[in-house]
């Protein structure tokens, strides 16, 4: 099969998934989006190989998006990674995983190790990664070996074969013992079609044989009616954000109860987002685990700077922020920078004090336990501008605290989709005092009538009798009263002004 064709179909496909759309199959024909009934169950893939070969890479080369970082830098990946995506009608899950290598002592790629065999466990097919470029190493043999050892249905791609004249280097890696051996260029995109054609071919082919033997075995069964297919719930996207060795890793596996991300002491341990998926009373729940995120001046390598980068822009994607403070350090200039771009960004903000046992159960500096009520009062005059969001007291290594705050991000989804008639809103116009408002004479406008324009964050539009800005204490002031009247507890509120024609 020629190289350009092969790339022209992958760029195609990229392409489309960027946009939203079907990919086209080898005919040209746009493969429609099927409904959850008519599409078999997702096929689960999972990449997995040593440090800096590429994986990350062929992630979001397969995924057609930029969701894992990617740098010169080895092990920068560390927590496994999700995706999902459509190829030749089949759904895709794909997983991408930290460097391995096999039998290491140290914390963080041993870490690394159990969360790949996590991956290997939900994983219907396997794809490991070698560098084409490089020399066949003793971690890709026992990698390998391992993989062979656990039978997994393993394809093998030897990446960084950028070339057609480099192909024939890549029947070096024959020696790994794994007969399905790609090719591939993860930058470029050649060969990638080939492989997924492969993968999802070769589990298509196990499902027909096992689906003919159960249609056999049940051929004298009366039929049953199809069940109707259950309405999912909307899911709730939570950013847990905040600095470095907060404790927001440990507050994802606590809210999971799993140990879904890495927890070292080290700062810096997660650099990609890390998000899970919990299901709780009938309701949804996406939890997005960041990077902590530091200052400019802070940050070394390139993969730290991507890491806040990209904190930055899962916060924009979420409708609720978790702001993890340490509470033995107490709230810092810092962390109000970090609470900043959440309020800024609109998103619903839960104040999560974390550690509390440090100040209280397991205090050891002589002094008396923590008082909340204390503690909050100090840290409000820090995050003067967070008095809407309210504030929590967790260990989320002992668990303590932690299941109330399920109900509390629920409080906070609805107070972030609420919405007041016009109606509502202008009779409670009419009983509000601007008087009170300290504003100068030459900025004072009359409100006429106001409107709520948008939800997530609740937007108003306010109607003056002049074409001037409102001033900042007038619109304080407006925020205050709709507060006092109507709640919209834990989300900012967003005032624009315009004047009457």
């Amino acid at each position: 099969m020629g190289v350009v064709d092969t790339g022209a179909r992958a760029s195609v496909f990229i392409i489309a998934s960027l946009r939203n759309r079907s990919a086209p199959d080898r005919a040209g024909n746009f493969l429609k989006k099927t409904s959850a009934n008519q599409k078999a169950s997702a096929l689960t893939i999972a990449i997995v190989g040593r440090p800096n070969v590429g994986k990350s890479t062929l992630f979001n080369r397969i995924i057609g998006r930029r969701r894992a970082i990617v740098g010169d830098e080895p092990g920068i990946t560390r927590d496994r990674l999700y995706g999902e995506m459509e190829w030749n009608r089949r759904q895709l899950r794909v997983i991408d995983t930290g460097g391995i290598i096999p039998d290491e002592k140290e914390f963080i790629p041993a870490e690394i190790f159990r969360q790949a065999r996590v991956a290997l466990e939900e994983a219907d097919a396997v794809i490991l990664v070698v560098d084409g470029r490089s020399e066949l190493t003793a971690s890709d043999l026992e990698l390998a070996r391992l993989l062979l050892r656990g039978g997994h249905r393993l394809f093998l791609a030897v990446n960084k074969m950028d070339v057609p004249a480099m192909y024939a280097q890549a029947e070096d890696f024959r020696r790994l013992g794994i007969g399905e051996l790609f090719p591939v260029s993860a930058e470029h995109g050649t060969g990638v079609a080939e492989l997924l054609d492969a993968i999802v071919a070769s589990v298509a082919i196990e499902e027909k044989t096992t689906e003919e033997a159960e249609d056999a075995e049940g051929a004298e069964k009366e039929a049953q009616p199809e069940a109707a297919v259950p309405h999912e719930p909307r899911e709730i996207k939570v950013a847990i954000i905040g600095r470095p060795n907060v404790g927001k890793s440990t507050l994802l596996n606590a809210l999971t109860q799993s140990t879904r991300a890495i927890v070292s002491p080290v700062p810096g341990t997660t650099r990609d987002a890390v998000d899970e998926m919990v299901e709780r009373e009938g309701k949804r729940y996406r939890f997005i685990d960041t990077a902590g995120i530091r200052r400019k001046g802070k940050t070394k390598l390139m993969a730290e700077k991507l890491s806040v980068v990209m904190a930055r822009k899962h916060l924009e994607a979420a409708d609720i922020a978790l702001m993890v403070v340490d509470a033995s350090e107490g709230v810092t200039a810092s962390d109000a920078t970090i609470a900043g771009y959440a309020h800024e960004s609109g998103r619903s903000i839960l104040l999560v004090i974390n550690k509390w046992d440090l100040l209280t159960s397991q205090r050891k500096d002589g002094k008396p336990a923590a008082v909340p009520s204390v503690f909050e009062k100090q840290a409000r005059g820090v995050l003067k501008f967070l008095s809407y969001a309210p504030m929590m007291f967790v260990s989320a290594e002992q668990g303590r605290g932690v299941e109330k705050i399920f109900p509390a991000i629920e409080k906070l989804a609805g107070e972030r989709n609420k919405r007041i008639s016009t109606g509502e809103m202008n009779r409670f116009l009419k009983r509000v005092d601007f008087g009170r408002a300290s504003v100068p004479f030459s900025r004072r406008a009359r409100i006429l009538y106001m409107t709520q324009a948008a939800i997530a964050p609740p937007t108003f539009i306010v109607f003056t009798d002049r074409d001037v800005k409102l001033h900042f204490a007038y619109e304080r002031f407006l925020e205050n009263q709709i507060r006092r009247e109507f709640g919209f507890v834990g989300t900012p509120i967003w005032i624009k002004s315009r004047a009457r024609a």
